[in-house]
């Protein structure tokens, strides 16, 4: 049958989101439960009172964050989207749907910087606020387990970053008017078809004096720089110059080595699997229910140390967000030798002697229940934007861990949402069935109305579909 033919200038009676859009959509549902105006009382004394363009309202700009990680979306993706989608114009406070870009991408990260990291926490504790009521389930219990969140940067070499040092000085020398003794350019290309060969027998030698030269090179322009540069501009690129030379210095077997020019914090953690023998990044402390698996806290380690020496940062942020401390937390082997932190008693898999065996029951228990945060951590970086950071700097850090952490809460809280209406469709339909056709619906099976709501709580409850 054909379709019907429709009339384009056909008014609507709508006029309002309210009424245009479906209620049980999860970014409709979470729109209304989240308590906006605690990030706009918090927020409002970071900006002048009658200085410069008015601001875009702070709700949008932290809609887009929450929106941005929710969906794992670049600054200029979730830009992009906003325009022609009428959820996230809702979600950000929109009344009618707007033809246009909420803002510019990189009022995002001007945003992020003026919140701080202060702010997203703010947003982590609002995600944990609207799921009080799975919370209260844990009952002081919590697991814990630390991470590594990867920079984005290449795999770091010596012979790449000694060209990286080349490049930057012949650059720096162009913008600041400054003729080198000779810019290498034709020589760095031979010497690089010199290295291709370096695995085989006979080209290990030639590709060796050609790493010797490149370093010979950088070191080179470095000096020539230092040499020829104003007084002016030597202040100015202090900082940058000081950090050639310590690259240039640095051998293969040093500590606290720089792996990347444009992030010289990046450490190098050691994975000890064989597909991945080390991750450059930093580490992430994170801590969920033991039952519920929400994600109760989230902490960037600025420092490669020890995983028990992580536990008081983590647990210190943990009762600033949720107003307690926790009675146990559940940890993995690489925290041993911790048993205490203030008053919250860590439980490592160990064997106790002369136990009875319901205690060992339960020990084995709690440990099948530690393993539930590797899924939750292993969903963080597949779908919430962790498996590769590309923010800017430490407080970058800080920032991915913290959005990432609130949008897997938010993301949870929107799953739970929709399967409660799906349960309740399921219902209204059985009973109109049972009112339409009494005599069918005697035989109909019922089975789904006795079982639990489908609330996304227990094994695995965090981030099951």
């Amino acid at each position: 049958m054909k379709p019907k033919a429709t009339n384009p200038r056909q008014m609507t009676f709508y006029q309002t989101f309210e009424e245009q859009l479906n209620r049980r959509h999860g970014l409709y549902q979470l729109a209304n439960k989240i308590e906006w105006s605690r990030f706009e009382e918090a927020f409002l004394p970071l900006y002048c009172a009658d200085n410069g363009r008015p601001a875009k309202p702070i709700r949008l700009m932290v809609g887009l964050l929450i929106l941005k990680h929710v969906r794992n979306l670049s600054d200029e993706s979730v830009v992009a989207q906003w325009e022609e989608n009428s959820y996230y114009q809702y979600f950000c406070g929109e009344q009618s749907f707007v033809g246009g870009p909420p803002c510019e991408a990189s009022e995002l990260v001007h945003f992020r910087h003026r919140i701080g990291k202060a702010g997203m926490e703010l947003i982590l504790q609002e995600s944990i606020r609207i799921q009080d009521d799975d919370t209260k389930g844990d009952k002081g219990e919590v697991v814990i387990d630390t991470t590594v969140q990867e920079k984005n940067i290449t795999f770091p070499t010596d012979d790449k970053l000694r060209k990286k040092i080349i490049r930057k000085c012949v650059d720096i020398a162009r913008q600041e008017g400054v003729v080198l003794r000779q810019t290498y350019v034709r020589v760095i290309k031979r010497l690089s078809y010199q290295q291709r060969f370096r695995r085989t027998k006979a080209q290990q030698k030639q590709a060796r004096k050609a790493d010797r030269r490149i370093l010979t090179i950088a070191g080179r322009l470095v000096r020539d720089l230092k040499n020829k540069l104003s007084k002016e501009a030597l202040e100015r690129l202090a900082d940058e110059i000081a950090l050639f030379e310590r690259v240039l210095q640095q051998k293969r077997h040093h500590s606290n080595k720089v792996y990347s020019l444009h992030e010289p914090h990046v450490q190098c953690i050691a994975k000890g699997k064989q597909h991945k023998p080390y991750e450059f990044g930093s580490k992430a402390s994170f801590i969920i229910g033991k039952h519920s698996g929400i994600v109760l806290g989230a902490v960037n380690i600025e420092v490669n140390d020890y995983d028990g020496h992580t536990l008081d940062e983590a647990l210190e942020q943990f009762e600033n967000l949720n107003g307690y401390r926790p009675q146990v937390g559940i940890v993995d082997l690489g925290y041993r030798g911790r048993k205490y932190v203030e008053t919250t008693r860590i439980q490592t898999p160990a064997t106790v002697p002369n136990a009875t065996p319901s205690r060992r029951y339960r020990l084995r228990k709690s440990m099948r229940r530690r393993a539930a945060i590797e899924a939750a951590i292993s969903h963080l970086k597949r779908d919430h934007r962790l498996a590769r950071n590309f923010y800017k700097g430490v407080a970058g850090d800080h920032y991915n861990v913290l959005l990432a952490a609130a949008a897997a809460n938010f993301a949870r809280w929107m799953r739970k949402v929709l399967g409660l209406y799906r349960r309740i469709l399921d219902a209204i339909q059985w009973l109109w069935h049972w009112i339409i056709t009494p005599q069918a619906s005697w035989n109909t099976n019922i089975e789904f109305l006795k079982a639990p709501l489908p609330v996304l709580t227990g094994n695995g409850g965090l981030f099951k579909g």
